[in-house]
């Protein structure tokens, strides 16, 4: 599984991070992440006050048709990217 060793090791990178990241990247990161550890969607939509949490579950419902494996490679690529973007080793 060649797939998922490299998924938790950009997991664990992705904390290494800096902290200027743009809410929409964070969003693409949290929704993968979800998608790839917990897989579709499987709570109700936060309530329109609750912004922060409806914003990441909008995340995670915009990538919930991808498969578990495809959302691993996703979520791998965009940390790499947001690390080669901060000048930091991918």
């Amino acid at each position: 599984m060649v797939i998922q060793e490299d998924f938790e090791q950009y997991a664990v990178k992705a904390k290494s991070l800096p902290a200027n990241q743009t809410n929409e990247n964070l969003l693409i990161l949290y929704g993968l992440y979800k998608q790839s550890t917990v897989g579709p969607v499987n709570t109700d939509r936060p309530g329109i006050f609750n912004m922060r949490d409806r914003a990441k579950w909008d995340a995670w419902k915009a990538v919930e048709g991808k498969s578990k494996d495809e959302a691993m490679c996703d979520y791998v690529t965009k940390v790499k990217q947001l690390l080669e973007e901060a000048g930091l080793p991918a």
